[in-house]
């Protein structure tokens, strides 16, 4: 079950730019960077981990980079306020979540409010936090999928902008069914990203609306 198309987005824009927060591999990074009018709008990329690919394909892709790492401060606020720190020094008006595996503060997402992406393997309200593949295996569930929300203070919790759905096959191990997973995710992603940057996404409540 995918989002609304780009086609329906109505052309009254106000683009901002982001920045990309990416803790491992980065290949949801990597689908915005391949999206052309997205790439321009990405004015860093920015990481806890030193050594994550993600940090190597923004450099391949002349994006600046900055580190925050976790064990340079003393606790999650610290943490998240150097994080905003690199995001406004480069100038991002908005934050896309890509595999950041870090739960940021409060005040962060009131630096930034509506205007935090985060991506999630499982159809939320279903199966939140970082087992969310295996959850819904142990669960039985017969159907999964991935979910495009906005970020609040509740981890997976803010309101729903798209999702995709992901049939579980009966032999489907963890890793054979995040495969699946990982492929809508490399669809649903851009899509709503590109809506996002260019202002076309408002949120009402629990809902949000495509302009």
């Amino acid at each position: 079950m995918a989002g609304p198309t780009l086609a329906r987005v109505q052309r009254r824009r106000v683009s901002i730019d982001i920045a990309v927060l990416a803790s491992g591999s980065g290949t949801n990074l990597q689908t915005l960077i391949d999206a052309p009018d997205i790439r321009p709008r990405i004015t860093c990329v920015v990481s806890d981990k030193p050594e994550a690919t993600a940090l190597n394909r923004a450099h391949a892709a002349g994006i600046p980079t900055s580190v925050v790492q976790w064990r340079d401060h003393s606790d999650r606020e610290t943490f998240s306020m150097a994080v905003a720190d690199a995001v406004e020094t480069h100038g991002a008006k908005g934050v896309v979540l890509a595999g950041f595996m870090r739960v940021l503060s409060k005040r962060f997402i009131d630096k930034f409010p509506n205007r935090i992406l985060n991506i999630h393997p499982s159809l939320l309200p279903a199966f939140p936090g970082a087992h969310a593949v295996e959850m819904a295996l142990s669960y039985g569930v017969t159907v999964t999928g991935v979910t495009v929300h906005v970020v609040d203070e509740k981890v997976d919790h803010g309101p729903i902008v798209a999702q995709r759905t992901v049939t579980v096959n009966p032999a489907d191990t963890v890793e054979s069914l995040h495969a699946r997973i990982q492929s809508e995710e490399h669809i649903l992603y851009p899509e709503v990203v590109q809506a996002f940057v260019n202002g076309t996404l408002t949120v009402e409540g629990r809902k949000v609306v495509w302009r």
